[in-house]
């Protein structure tokens, strides 16, 4: 039996390649669109033929890449009869079971997350009847189970995934090794843990959502303390659902003056270079929000428009190149190309550039001890950060609410904006920048900096 686990710590996405090498059969379940080349190398390198791609639900948060590995491998795609999808497909139904040579994958219907969801069992006949693992989808992580607000109302979700987790999953074998679709840095759930599998056992032990017998409790605990929901995720089910392929394109090349056209026709900027370099100089207007930090896309889909052209800034062309691909995985279609030559083209044609200049706590800290000069302190962590402590007399509005919130703030005043560690703030503070508060300054090292350095907080 083969089962290979392919990982994506972006937004914490797993798939999965399970099969029989003596058969030389596998199936996919949950591939990415942009985990298409990787899977058939690790298929062809195992000698593998995949019959089946297996999809445990239609998917809110990236783009599935079912139809291309369709396409390249002549697989049939397989999704539980209520998935509501237009493209071919076996219709999966409860206790259904996929045969891979002596490998068996056993569905086991799972609503909750959303109405359609299934888990597969995996079946390895020559060692046993029991199953020898399952994969999970979203409905149980590893120390949390599935947010259940994303299809229907949360309380109803939650009803359902209670009778999922404790008649269906629960009910496997203590020793039976869990694979989820998720690790940390999903939105589908609150999971934060880095780990890529558990057992059922140890789950039902010290999974904070499991050791709730009570079905009320649970369904109070299910809908407390959630992840902002991304405003794109039912465009990415609809693309999941949809018969037509999403296509993967690189990003055009623009000139300065192409760059110019589209933003006097109501283009956007999104610079995904570092925050230092983005804090330095940027076009104005410009959102930033680093590539290579944590959460990119999830933080691009919480605050970036999706129904208006963008142009990439980027250190150079391959780096504008992967930005591309990662928003393709969350559904955003509309990059008209990226700015050629970077900020050193728009900085070489004159053209007008704006910064966002770095604040330490001590200087923040000495500049609130000054009467009537004071900054205004705008905390832009999630709720639960900021219950956890913060400075006294800040505004608390996280970051994916500045935009809609800029006007609760005096543009007449110096404002200083903080989240952990200084990346949240810069984006935060790039999205004031473009409503027109001027004399805006990002903390450099956030709460992280503040509290290492001994600085007063108040849970107020």
């Amino acid at each position: 039996m083969i089962l290979e686990q392919i990982l994506r710590r972006d937004i914490g996405c797993a798939a999965y390649l399970v099969g029989s090498e003596a058969a030389g059969e596998a199936a996919v379940v949950d591939p990415r669109i942009d985990m298409i080349d990787e899977i058939v190398a690790l298929a062809e390198r195992d000698g593998l033929r995949i019959r089946y791609i297996v999809e445990t639900h239609n998917h809110a948060d990236h783009v599935s890449g079912h139809h291309q590995l369709a396409a390249r491998t002549g697989a049939t795609i397989a999704v539980h009869e209520d998935a509501g999808v237009a493209y071919p497909h076996l219709p999966l139904h409860d206790g259904d079971e996929l045969e891979l040579g002596e490998v068996r994958l056993r569905v086991i219907h799972t609503p909750g997350h959303r109405p359609e969801h299934i888990v597969l069992a995996v079946i390895d006949t020559s060692r046993g009847d029991e199953p020898w693992a399952v994969l999970t989808g979203d409905s149980l992580f590893i120390g949390d189970v599935a947010r259940p607000d994303l299809a229907i109302d949360g309380r109803e979700g939650a009803d359902a995934l209670f009778d999922s987790l404790h008649q269906r999953l629960l009910s496997l074998p203590e020793g039976t090794l869990v694979y989820p679709g998720h690790v940390s840095g999903s939105l589908c759930g609150r999971v934060s843990n880095r780990m890529t599998g558990t057992t059922i056992g140890f789950e039902r032990r010290f999974n904070p959502a499991l050791t709730i017998d009570a079905r009320p409790a649970f369904v109070e605990f299910m809908n407390e303390s959630l992840p902002e929901r991304p405003p794109n995720m039912a465009r990415i089910v609809e693309l999941n659902r949809s018969a037509e392929p999403l296509e993967l394109r690189d990003p055009a090349p623009l000139d300065v003056d192409a760059v110019r056209r589209l933003l006097d026709q109501g283009a956007r900027v999104l610079d995904v270079r570092d925050t230092a370099a983005f804090g330095q100089e940027h076009i104005p207007g410009a959102i930033g929000v680093p590539l290579d930090g944590s959460q990119f896309q999830n933080r691009v889909g919480l605050v970036v428009p999706t129904d208006v052209p963008l142009v990439l800034v980027a250190d150079d062309e391959a780096m504008a190149r992967r930005a591309a691909t990662m928003l393709s995985v969350i559904g955003l279609t509309t990059i008209a190309g990226y700015l050629a030559g970077g900020i050193d083209a728009w900085r070489a044609a004159g053209e007008p550039l704006d910064r966002i200049p770095g604040m330490t706590v001590q200087e923040l800290r000495a500049a609130l001890g000054r009467d009537g000069a004071a900054p205004q302190v705008v905390d832009v962590r999630e709720p639960s950060e900021w219950q956890g402590g913060h400075i006294p007399n800040a505004v608390h509005i996280p970051f994916y609410r500045v935009d809609e919130r800029a006007g609760e703030i005096d543009p007449a005043r110096p404002v200083a904006v903080i989240c952990g560690s200084g990346q949240r703030s810069m984006l935060a503070a790039s999205l004031l920048k473009a409503r027109g508060i001027e004399d805006v300054h990002n903390v450099e090292g956030g709460m992280t900096a503040w509290h290492a350095a001994g600085l007063p907080t108040t849970t107020d």
